[in-house]
């Protein structure tokens, strides 16, 4: 499961003394136990394997941002260190698809929910959501389906 790993490997980061390492999986644990609480409030179990994939695409995502903006604002260390935290956390989730591997992904759900137009955008998502957590940036591919179903 992908709380061991990350465990496991906070335990080798402390070891190795590698305090960004620690630090990075500090906050995906906290991140973790934060989602399982607010699980358990609705009377739901633990976060699933894909559910943490969600999860850290969304942290990824906020680092990204936060790395834009400190560069923009000439904070090249703090830029550095969200990408340092991006490469850790994104060794957490499979291998992304292509742009080429997407399309086809996107064709094949459209062909599959038999999506004709705008309005069938959500089942198609809900489609690709269904068989690609954590291997698709779904930002991308809204735009990719938007295209595809104008087009």
């Amino acid at each position: 499961m992908l709380r061991d790993d990350i465990n496991n490997a906070l335990k080798d980061a402390m070891k190795a003394r590698n305090e960004r390492s620690v630090s990075t999986l500090r906050l995906m644990n906290a991140a973790i136990k934060d989602k399982d609480i607010e699980a358990r409030g609705l009377s739901k179990g633990p976060l699933s394997d894909e559910d943490l994939l969600s999860l850290f695409q969304k942290m990824i995502k906020q680092r990204q941002e936060s790395a834009e903006l400190y560069d923009k604002g000439g904070r090249p260390e703090l830029a550095k260190q969200e990408n340092e935290e991006i490469a850790i956390i994104t060794a957490y989730l499979p291998k992304q698809m292509s742009d080429d591997e997407t399309r086809a992904a996107i064709a094949e759900a459209i062909k599959e929910t038999g999506a004709a137009s705008m309005k069938d955008m959500g089942k198609v998502i809900g489609a690709l959501r269904g068989k690609y957590v954590g291997k698709m940036d779904f930002a991308k591919a809204s735009g990719l389906v938007k295209g595809m179903l104008a087009g």
